[in-house]
């Protein structure tokens, strides 16, 4: 128990350069606090005492602000940081070394009975906000951008972002990291929307020079024609 307690502590180290002492760790950070009960609510879960998984999964909701069903599977090394507001359902799976930021949702898609939440690889990423909903799975070394709504698989070594989430990244096309660390630059993502705003706004200053140009040469015309029309007055008079 306490070597599973210092693992869990030295993951905090490693991906929060906030963490400052042990003692912080331990009394203030209420994602290792959900961790932690979370491991005592699934014990008693596998053991089929299910009022008590529960009870003890929302006393920590009610302490913590994440509310982890106890039949979740979490791996090691998950880090939960500014947690509130996450939701991960009863049928989800979680690889290792996965990071989850505030809001994050691992939901169901519906009422079905069984499988029905999302399945997260090993070394993912989830960023503030984000909603993966349904029973799929999100591949190794994904990174899901801050609120994204995802409803269908994601391959291994993805970014994905917006509503609904979409790939951006794939296999190192526009960011290749084939390590195999946890990455955090959950703030380093592309932006589709605002490429194409980028894209519109150059081709209007195309259109606009070239507008320009066309109004100086009908400027220019006017004036040799006036020039003429100024000469032939002259001699008729």
């Amino acid at each position: 128990m306490f070597e599973s307690l210092k693992k869990e502590m030295r993951v905090v180290f490693e991906r929060d350069p906030a963490a400052r002492s042990v003692a912080e760790v331990i009394f203030c950070y209420p994602g290792f606090h959900a961790i932690i009960y979370h491991r005592l609510s699934h014990f008693l879960y596998k053991k089929e005492w299910f009022f008590l998984a529960r009870l003890v999964s929302h006393f920590s909701r009610f302490l913590t602000g994440i509310e982890i069903h106890p039949g979740a599977i979490i791996g090691k090394g998950l880090f939960i940081d500014h947690g509130s507001g996450i939701v991960i359902g009863e049928t989800t799976e979680i690889g290792d070394n996965v990071t989850l930021y505030q809001g994050v949702t691992l939901g169901g898609s519906g009422k079905e009975k069984g499988k029905r939440h999302p399945t997260i690889g090993n070394n993912v990423t989830i960023s503030a906000g984000a909603k993966i909903l349904g029973s799929f799975t999100v591949g190794d070394h994904a990174k899901i951008g801050g609120g994204s709504v995802v409803v269908k698989a994601v391959p291994p070594n993805c970014t994905v972002v917006g509503v609904p989430g979409r790939i951006v990244a794939r296999d190192g096309v526009k960011v290749e990291n084939e390590s195999t660390e946890v990455d955090l630059d959950h703030n380093l993502l592309p932006d589709p929307v605002a490429d194409i705003l980028s894209a519109m706004q150059a081709k209007i200053d195309e259109l606009e020079k070239r507008l320009e140009s066309f109004q100086k040469e009908a400027s220019q015309d006017e004036d040799i024609q006036h020039s003429k029309w100024q000469k032939r007055r002259a001699g008729n008079s």
